[in-house]
């Protein structure tokens, strides 16, 4: 595998972005990985290096950079107060802004295929994957959130879900108190009236971060395996 540290000017700043593909048979298909609220670390890097070695061009940035070049939940100094202070400061409007940009520097490389794009989000970047897939309809053929937040309600991106070209998947954690069937059930009667390609899937005995290998007591190694089983299969029907 290829591996690198990429710093990618944006608008508003550096986005320094971790980029990962396979060494022989490309160019590859991109992937965006959006990160979770804990922040870019080596746990997602890991998983961002799982995606690629099935045959993709994966891309993982620092949706923080606007504030801090580097957090983490596990660094010194990392608190919850300041996670949720860099969460609340990063809109969908942001993401969908290193979105183009990702796509425009994944364009000059030539280990990158042109034509379909994946994105795959989760927890506090559920939501972006969503607004992301709407805001690119051309370009993003394959979405999964995974134990994502903020998909329907006030200031959720489901209202220009219609706009969405390619097939999008929702991974919903049974347990999970940031995603409850309160706000899952009405994204899915909202979406069966858009007609556009989507699946809601739940994962039973599942809290939320529960694909995370190093999230103690949320890990569910059954429910992360079928993540996986249920990511590379949206992106083999669609990349």
């Amino acid at each position: 595998m290829i591996e690198a540290e990429v710093d990618i000017q944006t608008p508003d700043g550096v986005m320094n972005t971790f980029v990962t593909h396979p060494e022989e048979g490309g160019p590859f298909p991109l992937v965006i990985f959006y990160m979770d609220a804990p922040g870019k670390r080596e746990e997602l890097h890991d998983m961002a290096r799982r995606i690629g070695t099935v045959g993709y061009f994966v891309v993982l940035p620092n949706l923080y950079y606007r504030q801090v070049r580097e957090f983490h939940m596990g660094m010194p100094g990392a608190t919850r107060e300041r996670m949720r202070e860099l969460m609340g400061a990063t809109t969908d409007a942001m993401i969908c802004e290193d979105t183009r940009v990702l796509l425009d520097f994944a364009a000059e490389r030539d280990n990158a295929r042109g034509g379909p794009v994946g994105a795959v989000g989760y927890c506090m970047s559920g939501p972006f994957v969503f607004a992301a897939a709407a805001a690119f309809p051309d370009r993003i053929k394959a979405a999964a959130s995974f134990h994502g937040v903020r998909l329907y309600g006030e200031d959720a991106p489901h209202e220009t879900a219609d706009r969405i070209q390619g097939e999008i998947y929702f991974g919903c954690a049974e347990l999970d108190p940031l995603a409850p069937p309160s706000m899952i059930d009405p994204l899915e009667k909202h979406l069966a009236t858009t007609g556009i390609n989507y699946r809601v899937e739940w994962y039973p005995g599942a809290d939320h971060g529960f694909v995370f290998p190093q999230r103690e007591g949320k890990y569910h190694k059954p429910s992360a395996e079928r993540h996986w089983e249920r990511l590379f299969a949206l992106f083999r029907r669609n990349l």
